[in-house]
């Protein structure tokens, strides 16, 4: 639908005299379905049951060694870029999140 952007704006109350309530519940009803979407192509992979035994699974993610740039913050144990420095204490480099 064309949306003219040099119109005048209409204010709630125009809409809601212009639509009368028959036209409203119409509206609604063609736009609501009772018919839940399945997707039959998704691989049944992507759930994870509790307790499953996931040893026999291997990696799909490309892991990197620490970069030159990069360090370990000493509280939270994640790797950060220099930019994320926020203190160095007692030889431990602090990150922003954890100062």
């Amino acid at each position: 639908m064309a949306t003219d952007y040099d119109a005048p704006r209409r204010g709630q109350e125009e809409d809601l005299a212009e639509d009368s309530l028959e036209e409203l519940k119409a509206r609604r009803n063609e736009t609501q379905s009772g018919v839940v979407d399945v997707d039959t192509d998704a691989p049944d992979e992507n759930f994870e049951l509790p307790g499953a035994d996931l040893s026999g699974e291997e990696l799909t993610v490309k892991v990197l060694p620490k970069q030159e740039d990069e360090f370990t913050c000493g509280r939270c144990f994640l790797v950060h870029h220099r930019s994320r420095l926020a203190e160095e204490r007692g030889g431990q480099m602090i990150c922003r999140d954890c100062a």
